[in-house]
């Protein structure tokens, strides 16, 4: 059993490791989300809302699993819940290409998926035309649709921010206690995706304008918390950033070329990415070091 282990910004120590395990043993009767709630539950892993961090505490189970410390019972298999990945193999007809001047696409509406049926849509479009794809976001996200008088244009996600990245973290300035505690006052865009038969200059920049005021009310009612910085990563053998510097995001360096969630620094080899920000307040860096 390890001595400790950090995830998600809380460390468990040995205590609280064993008794993952005794109730991975006691109730596997239960399914692996039931017993991520319970683990939730007793230890009081909990946003700042009050709700459960069972996602969180499901992937935690999963890796421990991994790992030989536990063991899960078999993943159900109910129906209606869907693919982890979108189905993307039935032919679609794509709607007449939107070619307008983007004043002429106002305004804009930033919708949340919500529901079974616009969940499914919605993964379909972003696994079928964002070249990295539909995976299930890990933690805390929201997921948005961009449309003009009903007819949808793009589509978001913005999700819980990258564990660690240097150039991030040095130009916040905070410590390694000040970014455990602070961390998830930072969300990141983790998707965006202009629907491919939209071509209108200049609205990727105004809906990234539009979503820095919407989304952080959005993320506080449904999290508890108001977000006080934005980042993402962009990949510059794809695209230059242009829609994110027209929008006053500030590019502040590059990854390591690890993923966003490595937190062990042990995933290399992947493409170096550039680090864009967005400050919300003035003092941002000031607050994300504060206490």
């Amino acid at each position: 059993m390890p001595e400790s282990l950090t995830f998600c910004g809380r460390t468990f120590g040995p205590s609280e490791l064993d008794l993952m395990r005794q109730i991975a043993r006691e109730f596997s009767g239960l399914g692996v989300t039931e017993i991520a709630r319970t683990v939730c539950e007793l230890l009081e892993w909990t946003r700042p809302s009050g709700g459960l961090k069972n996602h969180e505490c499901r992937q935690l189970l999963e890796r421990l699993q991994g790992e030989g410390f536990l063991k899960l019972p078999e993943v159900r298999k109910l129906g209606g819940r869907g693919l982890r990945r979108a189905d993307v193999s039935a032919s679609r007809i794509e709607p007449a290409s939107v070619d307008c001047a983007a004043s002429e696409c106002e305004p804009l509406e930033l919708v949340l998926v919500e529901g079974r049926m616009e969940s499914r849509r919605w993964r379909e479009q972003v696994e079928r035309h964002h070249y990295l794809g539909c995976r299930v976001p890990f933690g805390a996200h929201l997921r948005y649709w961009v449309r003009h008088r009903g007819q949808e244009l793009a589509c978001l996600l913005w999700t819980s921010p990258a564990w660690k990245m240097q150039a991030r973290d040095e130009w916040i300035g905070w410590s390694d206690q000040q970014r455990r505690r602070n961390l998830q006052s930072i969300v990141n865009n983790s998707r965006f995706l202009i629907l491919p038969w939209v071509q209108i200059k200049g609205l990727a920049s105004k809906i990234l304008a539009l979503s820095a005021r919407q989304m952080p009310r959005d993320w506080e009612t449904r999290y508890g918390r108001r977000p006080l910085l934005l980042e993402t990563l962009v990949d510059p053998a794809r695209f230059r950033g242009a829609c994110y510097r027209a929008a006053n995001w500030v590019h502040i360096g590059q990854t390591a070329g690890r993923g966003r969630m490595d937190r062990e620094h042990q995933a290399h080899g992947q493409a170096v990415k550039d680090i864009y920000v967005y400050p919300l307040v003035r003092d941002a860096r000031q607050r994300l070091c504060g206490s």
